[in-house]
């Protein structure tokens, strides 16, 4: 894919920038696999569109305060985009995962289907955009894909929903694709900041769910600890955290290394999953995270080599977004 632009944004704390883009990576990593375990844990107490509903009200109401005056300052044609790419990176990504399981698809297989995101984003740029990779970068893509799957062979099965059913994952992954190469083509004009950005975002997917689950049952929460617990959870780390640090690597990276990066989230995933519901591990496991790992090394590394060669005398800034 073609080196990233660099997007500049006045509200984004120039603190983010002297963050180790690698720290970064590994963050959103524990940040976005806790998704699937808020997901596997608020099973038992709530509709899983329910919680994902109240966690957007939850984000909302909280980053208010703290965006109200800089959304002011935005276009109504900044704030529609934005608005725009919000609904299909949370509210198309969530509800095709989300609903692909509770209509019948194994969790492990649907979790599968989103690990394709690389391959999904270099599709699309190359299919849409007409953008290129390299050899080098597909077969980086090909690998840890391979690796992903061999690390979560034994979660996988296929279940008896109907057909149509299975691609709903398929397209949740897609929507976020779409989301993802639609942001990296905004002019830093039409770029949000960070947090006015995310709250947008959760704004927009709430009134979505809304409309998907008020169809199907009530939207009171429940009054459990469980289904509190959950919403907490899925806000804080998987949203605030895993969203957030979405969009900020991106600001940093190209989109084909932030999602290869992602390869590593079935492993991670696996691990909170022993720690907090004592899930065997085991070293097939372990070798699938070593064959994604070199996947995600030959990316990063080709694409390194192809800032080098476009860009031989780029700022630091650019060759930290390329290496």
């Amino acid at each position: 894919m073609n080196s990233p632009k660099s997007i500049t944004c006045a509200s984004s704390p120039s603190g983010y920038w002297l963050i180790p883009l690698p720290l970064l990576e590994a963050a959103l990593l524990v940040a976005w696999s806790s998704g699937f375990v808020g997901a596997r844990f608020s099973i038992d107490y709530a509709p899983p569109l329910l919680v994902v509903f109240w966690r957007c009200v939850l984000v909302t109401l909280l980053l208010f305060p703290f965006v109200a005056r800089q959304l002011r300052r935005i276009s109504p044609v900044t704030l529609l985009k934005n608005a725009s790419i919000g609904l299909l990176a949370m509210a198309g990504y969530l509800a095709g995962i989300t609903q692909g399981i509770a209509l019948g698809v194994p969790a492990g297989l649907a979790a599968l289907f989103a690990d394709l995101l690389p391959l999904g984003l270099a599709l699309l740029a190359a299919g849409v955009l007409g953008q290129r990779l390299t050899s080098r970068i597909w077969a980086g893509l090909l690998i840890g894909l391979a690796g992903v799957a061999l690390g979560t062979h034994g979660a996988l099965a296929w279940g008896n929903a109907p057909l149509w059913i299975y691609g709903l994952p398929l397209l949740g992954m897609l929507s976020l694709a779409a989301a993802t190469l639609w942001q990296k083509q905004l002019p830093a004009s039409q770029s949000m900041g960070l947090l006015p950005n995310l709250w947008l975002q959760c704004c927009v997917s709430g009134l979505a769910f809304a409309l998907i689950e008020g169809t199907q049952g009530s939207l009171a929460p429940i009054a459990n600890t469980g289904f509190v617990l959950s919403v907490l959870w899925t806000a804080g780390l998987s949203t605030m955290g895993g969203y957030g640090l979405y969009w900020l690597c991106l600001r940093r990276a190209s989109a084909t290394r932030v999602a290869s990066v992602l390869y590593l989230s079935p492993p991670i995933t696996m691990l909170w999953a022993w720690a907090m519901f004592d899930e065997p591990l085991s070293w097939q496991m372990a070798l699938g995270m070593a064959v994604s790992a070199v996947g995600i090394w030959l990316v990063v590394r080709e694409e390194a080599r192809e800032a080098r060669r476009k860009r031989p005398h780029g700022t630091a800034a650019e060759s930290e977004t390329a290496g």
